[in-house]
C-alpha cells in the first residue's frame, strides 16, 4: 500500500489560502458567538436568553437551508461566498457599534437585547449559505483523491478557530471589555475577505444550470435520504449535538457555579476545541477510515459521558479535563463524517447535500442551545447538562441496536481505491 501523505493538500497553494480564509472566518464567529452570550447573560443573568441566541440563528439557517443549497448549485463559490463574508462583516461592525458604551447606556436592557437578536437573526441568514458554499468550493480547489485528507485539514482548522476565537474572546473581554473585542472580530472578518480573494473562480459543475427549484430541493433531499451511509452519519451527529449543547450554558458554570470568571470561561469555552483539533492533527497521519461505524459510535458515546462528567462537577479542573474529552470524540466524529459526505456527494449536488447536512447538524448547534437554556429553565443547570448527556448515550446505543449496517461501516477501501487514481 503507498504510504500515506499527511501533507498531500496542503500542497495545493489555493488549499492554503482557503484554509486562512476558513480560520479566519469561523475564529471571528466563534468568538463572536461568546462575546454575544457573554453580553447578553451580563445584562439579563437569565438562561432562557442564552436560548434566544440559538433560537434567532437556528429559525433562519434552517428556513433558507435548502433553498441556499440550490443557490450554491447554481452558482460560482467564490463570487457567493465573497457575498457571504461582507454580510458577516457588516453585521459584526452593527455588533461593534451597539456595544458602544455611550450607546449601551442610552438604550434599555430590552431595546438592546432586541438589536442583539436581530444582527443574530440576520447572521442566521448568512450562515444558511457560507455552510454549503465552503463546502462545495473544497472540492474544486484539490483533485477527489486528496478529499479525505482535504477534510481532515480542513476540520482541523474549523476547530483551530473554535479554539481560540473563545478563548481569545474571554481573555479579551476581561482586557479591553466587550466593545474592543467585537473590534477584533470585525477585522478578522476583513482578513478573511482578503484570504478569499487569492482564490481564482470556479468552473459550476451543475448540468441543470436554470432548474425549477422546487425540482432541484426535492432532488437534494431524495439523494440523503436514500443514501444510508450519509443519513445515518448525520442523523447520529444531529441528536449528539442537539441534546449535548452544555456549551451554551457555560457562562452560568462560569459565572454562577465555577466562578471562574470571564478568563476561566474563555478556557471553558476552548477546552473541547482543544480536544477536537490534537484529534484531527492525529488524523492527518493515522487513519480512521478503518471500522469508521464503530468509531464514530464509541466517540459519541464517549462525547455523552463527558458531557456527564462536566455537568456534575464543581471543579473547575475538572470541568475542563471533561470538555477536552469531549473535545476528543468529538473530533474523531467530524472527521468521519466529513470524509463520508466528500466521498459519498456528487459534485453537482454538493450545495444541496451540504444544506441539508447544515440542517441536521449545523442548526442542531443553536437548537440544542436553545434546548438547554430552556431545560436549565425548567429543571436547573446541572440537571439539563446531565439529562443532555444521557440522552446522547441512548441515542448511540439505539443506533448500534437498530442499524447493524451503519455499525459495521468501513471508509477504507473507498480511501484506497481512490488514492489508486491517476
Amino acid at each position: 500500500m503507498k504510504k500515506k501523505d499527511p501533507y498531500a493538500a496542503l500542497r495545493f497553494k489555493e488549499f492554503r489560502f482557503f484554509l486562512s480564509m476558513r480560520f479566519a472566518m469561523v475564529f471571528a464567529w466563534s468568538m463572536q458567538f461568546v462575546i454575544i452570550e457573554w453580553e447578553v447573560y451580563s445584562l439579563t443573568k437569565n438562561p432562557l436568553s442564552l436560548g434566544i441566541i440559538g433560537l434567532m440563528e437556528i429559525i433562519p439557517a434552517v428556513s433558507m437551508a435548502l433553498f441556499a443549497g440550490h443557490i450554491v448549485d447554481q452558482s460560482e463559490k467564490k463570487g457567493l461566498l465573497i457575498k457571504c463574508l461582507l454580510g458577516f462583516s457588516i453585521i459584526s461592525l452593527g455588533l461593534f457599534l451597539i456595544t458602544i458604551p455611550s450607546i449601551v447606556n442610552s438604550l434599555s436592557i430590552n431595546n438592546t437585547l432586541t438589536i442583539i437578536y436581530i444582527l443574530v437573526f440576520f447572521g442566521g441568514l448568512v450562515r444558511a449559505f457560507i455552510g454549503p458554499t465552503v463546502f462545495s468550493l473544497l472540492s474544486l480547489i484539490i483533485p477527489k483523491k486528496n478529499y479525505p485528507n482535504a477534510a481532515t485539514w480542513s476540520s482541523s482548522t474549523w476547530q483551530l478557530g473554535s479554539m481560540f476565537g473563545p478563548a481569545l474572546a474571554g481573555v479579551s473581554i476581561g482586557l479591553i471589555g466587550v466593545h474592543w473585542s467585537m473590534c477584533l472580530v470585525f477585522t478578522c472578518t476583513l482578513f478573511a475577505l482578503i484570504s478569499l480573494i487569492q482564490i481564482s473562480k470556479k468552473p459550476i459543475l451543475n448540468p441543470k444550470i436554470g432548474e425549477p427549484i422546487m425540482q432541484s430541493l426535492k432532488e437534494g433531499v431524495r439523494f440523503v435520504f436514500k443514501n444510508k451511509t450519509i443519513l445515518g452519519a448525520i442523523s447520529l451527529d444531529m441528536f449528539a449535538v442537539l441534546f449535548g449543547g452544555a456549551v451554551a450554558l457555560l457562562p452560568i458554570f462560569a459565572q454562577d457555579i465555577l466562578k471562574v470568571g470571564s478568563e476561566g470561561f474563555g478556557i471553558l469555552r476552548a477546552a473541547p476545541a482543544v480536544g477536537s483539533i490534537l484529534t484531527m492533527i492525529i488524523a492527518a497521519y493515522v487513519s480512521l477510515n478503518k471500522n469508521a461505524g464503530v468509531k464514530l459510535l464509541t466517540s459519541i458515546f464517549i462525547f455523552g459521558v463527558s458531557i456527564i462528567v462536566f455537568g456534575i462537577s464543581e471543579i473547575f479542573w475538572i470541568s475542563v479535563v471533561a470538555l477536552f474529552l469531549s473535545g476528543v470524540a468529538d473530533g474523531v466524529s467530524v472527521v468521519i463524517r466529513n470524509t463520508i459526505l466528500q466521498l459519498h456527494t456528487p459534485d453537482n449536488m454538493r450545495g444541496r447535500v451540504s444544506s441539508v447536512n447544515s440542517i441536521f447538524v449545523g442548526s442542531s448547534n443553536e437548537l440544542g442551545a436553545f434546548e438547554s437554556g430552556l431545560t436549565a429553565k425548567l429543571m436547573g443547570v446541572v440537571q439539563a447538562v446531565v439529562f443532555g448527556g444521557c440522552m446522547t448515550i441512548g441515542t448511540v446505543i439505539t443506533t448500534a441496536l437498530i442499524a447493524p449496517s451503519f455499525r459495521n461501516l468501513d471508509l477504507e477501501k473507498e480511501v484506497e481505491e481512490l488514492e489508486k487514481e491517476n
